[in-house]
């Protein structure tokens, strides 16, 4: 997250003698990505955070293809990926590509036995139902409907949930995830025309430093495969850090929408950003005032992008028969629009109360076999007037 946060202890200067109470050193560490030029975290372990004892065993968790090449539209029923009680084996790939990948996922149950880290890529959570807490290395964040969770790639962390009634809408990133650039000056700080400040963004609030040694069991995916590690000591033992590479959270609900006289294009719905997709959030708003507007979206073609909308919650006005959970996928190379009857009904509506969350990438996404088991194959047809 391009700006600053501390918390707990640090020294006065990076690299220099930082003792515990008995004299004993505390244990460095830089967390950064992209070499040493991108964002980064200075923290500082009770133990050495390199004490691996086995590594246990590897399983393939890479999505299953099943189209590879897509030019047809498609409605996939999010809702019918079935309650899984590990939140690792919930996770269900539906959508993907070199750059990204997009996750359905329904746990029952908190992650107790084990902590996980994605090795390969940033995530994105959206907390689509439940509510509960995301503790890391890097301190804990509580969350609830309508979070967006950006967990950067690297970190440690569990999920425990507050119930068994939990939907979540991820996408990972094998590219970095940042606010719009257009929202930002050049010194990082979000500008007025932006539709969220830094005041939105929750940082984390506690750390959990635990002094402990014995056999910690780490699950880490790297290269499409999740690897069974045993550590020596609690990963959870920093005592403090600084720096501007840490888990964050923004509520959906705190995102306040871009409204004109006539309708506004998807990027004033932006959200976050990366160099291979967009992420945008569709909130209540009112409608363009103009006295002939038209407030349905005006039919386009997506030459560069497939677009991704995952449908939260309230009637979202330019699709017929979508309900919460719902994905649709329109795909780069042909147009889409408003389903028929959608533009007539919008004109004279004052607002909307629509939810949802849309991911644009520019390269084509496959389908994988779970997207196929929950898809509408009839979707594409549904713009057919009678």
């Amino acid at each position: 997250m391009p700006f600053y946060h501390k918390l707990g202890e640090i020294p006065h200067k990076r690299h220099t003698i930082f003792r515990k109470s008995n004299g004993e050193l505390y244990y460095e560490q830089l967390f950064g990505t992209i070499g040493f030029d991108g964002m980064s975290t200075n923290m500082y372990h009770v133990h050495r955070p390199t004490q691996v004892k086995n590594i246990l065993g590897k399983k393939d968790v890479a999505p299953r293809v099943s189209i590879k090449n897509n030019i047809q539209s498609y409605r996939l029923h999010g809702f019918k990926i079935k309650p899984e009680h590990d939140y690792l084996d919930s996770r269900k790939p539906v959508l993907t590509n070199s750059d990204c990948t997009i996750i359905l996922a329904a746990p029952k149950e908190s992650t107790a036995s084990y902590f996980y880290k994605n090795a390969d890529a940033d995530e994105m959570i959206f907390i689509h139902r439940g509510s509960g807490k995301l503790r890391s290395h890097l301190g804990n964040l509580d969350f609830k409907y309508g979070d967006y969770l950006i967990i950067p790639r690297g970190t440690i962390y569990k999920i425990d949930f507050d119930t068994e009634d939990n939907r979540l809408f991820i996408v990972e990133s094998h590219r970095p995830i940042y606010t719009p650039k257009r929202y930002r000056n050049w010194f990082g700080q979000l500008l007025e025309h932006a539709p969220f400040c830094e005041r939105d963004i929750r940082r984390p609030y506690e750390l959990e430093t635990n002094d402990e040694k014995g056999s910690f069991l780490m699950k880490i995916k790297k290269q499409n495969e999740l690897f069974d590690m045993e550590y020596a000591t609690h990963p959870f033992d920093v005592v403090g850090y600084d720096g501007f590479n840490y888990p964050y959270a923004l509520s959906i609900h705190d995102f306040e929408p871009i409204t004109g006289r006539v309708h506004q294009p998807p990027p004033v719905h932006q959200t976050f950003e990366t160099d291979a997709f967009v992420v945008c959030s569709f909130v209540p708003r009112l409608y363009d005032y103009h006295p002939q507007a038209i407030p349905a979206p005006y039919n386009h073609s997506n030459i560069d992008s497939d677009e991704v909308l995952y449908y939260v919650d309230g009637d979202f006005m330019s699709r017929n028969d979508i309900d919460a959970g719902h994905i649709s996928l329109h795909p780069a190379g042909i147009p889409h629009g408003p389903h028929p009857g959608a533009a007539e009904r919008s004109i004279g509506k004052e607002k909307t109360d629509e939810l949802a969350v849309m991911v644009d990438t520019f390269k084509p996404l496959q389908l994988t076999e779970e997207a196929m088991a929950i898809a509408d194959d009839s979707y594409y047809q549904s713009w057919l007037e009678d």
